[in-house]
Parts: C-alpha cells; structure tokens; sequence
C-alpha cells in the first residue's frame, strides 16, 4: 500500500512539473528592425537600430523559428497594412490591419506550429495617411535569414492609380477611404506578380509631372519629389547607390493630374519636367535602364505630350504607350472617385505588360493576370 502511494505521488509531481513547464512563457527574444536578415523592399531609413519608411508598398520579409512573431513600432497617423503568413504575397493577404498608435506592440503572428515560419509586410496606404518606424522584432524563437529578394525587379512611379486610391471600392461614387487604398491590387502589383517581379513604388495621389490635381502645390510635383526618401519629406534625399535593391526597368504613369479640372499645362514645362524627371532615373540607375513612359485617358492631348518629352529627350531605351478609354469601362472596372478598382487594374496591367515583356526579354506566359 506505501509502495502504491509513493507511485501515486511521484506521477502526480511529475504530472505537475509537466503541467508547470508547459504554462511557463517562453522567453522573446528582441531583435533590432536593422537586422540584416531582416528583407526590406522599397525605401527606407535606417537610424541607429531603427527602420522608418513611408511610400506605399514597401514590404518586409521576416524568417523565424517558432510560434510567435511580434514588433516593436509607432505610426505618425494611420497606416494600413497587409500580411502574409508563410505565403508569396498574392492579391488576398491573410490579414489587413491599421496601426494607429505611437511606441506600440503589434502582434504579427502567434500559436504557428514549430518549425520556420516567415512574415511579410506591406504597407498599402500611401505616406501622406502616416510614417512607419519599426524599433524591434519579438519572436520566441531565432530570427533567421530571410529567403532573399527576387531575382527580377521593377520600380513604378506615378499618382492616385499607383497607389491603389478606391481598387477595394466597387462604386466610383464612393468617397476617398484609406481602408480601401491598396497598392497590392494595382496594375503595378499585378504586373509584377505576372512577372515573379519584386516591386517598389513611388507614387503620390493628385501629382502631375508640371500641373498638380487642381493646381495644388504649384512648382513642386513628382520630378521634384521623385529623390526624396520619404513621401512627405524634402529630406533626406535618398540615396540609390546605398539601396540594397536595383530595379530591372521602371515605369511612369503620371499626367492625370496634369490634366485635371479642365485645364492642361504648358506643354513646354509638361516636357521640361518629363525628361528631368527620366535624367533623374538614368542617374540613379544608368542609362542603359529601360523606362516604360504610359499615357492614361484623361486628355486627348496627354498621349502627344508623353511621346513628344520621350522623343525630345534622346534617351535610348525609352518607350510609351497609351491607355485609351476602351481599356476598361466606367461603371464595373471603378472605385472610388472614379478611379480603377481591382478589376480595372488588371485591365491596365493587361495593357502593359506586353510592352514590359519587349523592353526587359522577359517572355510572356499563359497565365492569368492576378
């Protein structure tokens, strides 16, 4: 009978041990945002161990051991954002979220099974909705290398389509709502998804290349604001040798604000600014980059004026295109304020995408454009 209760006894201690170890926390471990293996993808600034950025669609790739994965960060204003869990970036994150809050803990992912696990995040709204800064990451087990970026790469830059004004809004009626802003579901992401292409975006809804939307902001549009590292912000200038990325081609889709409420610029600054604006890419990226110049439909005249700066630039290596109004229609193909939603998106990139294919060698295959 003693010897039955010493049994007893020791299953329950061990029972409890057991029961004891499994509810104690596991210990994070803290991992500064600067880490290089952390995969950054469009600009950023690196302060001491700190990463702030602001343009629309820059992204992070974190790998990870363990369960748990969490950062340390603040927003100036209300950013959004997409997430993906152990997955490609694809045109339905597995979650959209708002960080609205200053020296905040977000948690990005928890209960994963054991193993390797990897984050990515996109931020889907534009700079002027907020700057991220991210100070750290949290995960219970070691932060690993991520798995690196595409061997293929293309910069975009342009206005409110660029950066996905209205693509979740299903009615052009509908007001401006940040919720509905996603640069993900741009002709711009679909190209590159098409392409196995990473991406990086400098766009800033109602710039024109010499007239701004409704002539805000007069002497200071996209060329001007094409260097800088933040969206908001004249400086720091960004600086593209330090860049960790080179994109492969680069592709403008501006002057629908150059056009906007019934007046046009001058075509003499229109095509002044334009090819400042290409001299500024070939500086960054040589001249043997290729640039994709695309006229929209909002003026009949704006095509003639995209063709005319490309023309008189004499850069090599430069091509343009037009999107005309047959490419997508005005009632289903809409979002907000009249602009493309998702649908009317893949139109556009459908458009595109042949020009990219000549211009880069990349062939084109039967796959659909998502």
């Amino acid at each position: 009978m003693r010897k039955s209760l010493s049994i007893l006894l020791a299953i329950f201690c061990l029972a409890t041990t057991v029961e004891m170890s499994a509810k104690k926390p596991q210990v994070k471990i803290e991992t500064p945002a600067s880490d290089s293996r952390i995969e950054y993808i469009g600009r950023t600034l690196v302060n001491g161990t700190e990463v702030s950025y602001e343009w629309s669609g820059v992204f992070f790739r974190v790998k990870f051991n363990g369960p748990y994965l969490a950062m340390k960060c603040s927003d100036s204003k209300n950013s959004w954002f997409n997430l993906w869990i152990d997955k490609e970036m694809s045109p339905e994150a597995d979650r959209k979220f708002l960080i609205a809050a200053k020296d905040t803990l977000v948690v990005l992912a928890e209960g994963l099974g054991k193993g390797e696990h990897e984050v990515i995040l996109q931020k889907r709204t534009e700079g002027e909705q907020g700057r991220l800064t991210i100070y750290s990451f949290l995960s219970e087990g070691e932060i690993l290398q991520a798995s690196g970026r595409k061997e293929r790469h293309i910069e975009f830059i342009g206005d409110s389509y660029t950066c996905g004004y209205g693509t979740e809004s299903h009615d052009k009626n509908d007001p401006f709502l940040p919720e509905t802003e996603n640069c993900n579901l741009t002709y711009a992401a679909i190209a590159s998804r098409y392409f196995d292409a990473d991406f990086n975006l400098v766009s800033h809804s109602g710039q024109g290349i010499a007239r701004n939307y409704d002539n805000a902001g007069a002497g200071y549009h996209m060329p001007h604001r094409y260097n800088q590292t933040f969206n908001t912000s004249k400086e720091p200038i960004w600086d593209p040798s330090a860049a960790p990325y080179k994109p492969d081609m680069v592709v403008i889709y501006l002057g629908t604000n150059d056009f906007s409420c019934g007046e046009q610029p001058a075509e003499i600054n229109f095509r002044n600014n334009y090819i400042s604006l290409l001299n500024k890419i070939k500086d960054n990226y040589g001249e043997d980059i290729p640039i994709l110049c695309m006229a929209s439909p909002a003026d009949p005249y704006l095509y003639d004026y995209v063709r005319n700066a490309v023309v008189v630039s004499g850069l090599k290596k430069v091509a343009y295109m037009a999107v005309s109004n047959s490419a997508h229609n005005y009632e289903d193909d809409l979002g907000a304020s009249w602009h493309p939603n998702y649908q009317g998106h893949i139109k556009v990139a459908s458009c595109m995408i042949p020009y990219i294919s000549t211009l880069t060698g990349w062939k084109m295959e039967e796959k659909s454009y998502k």
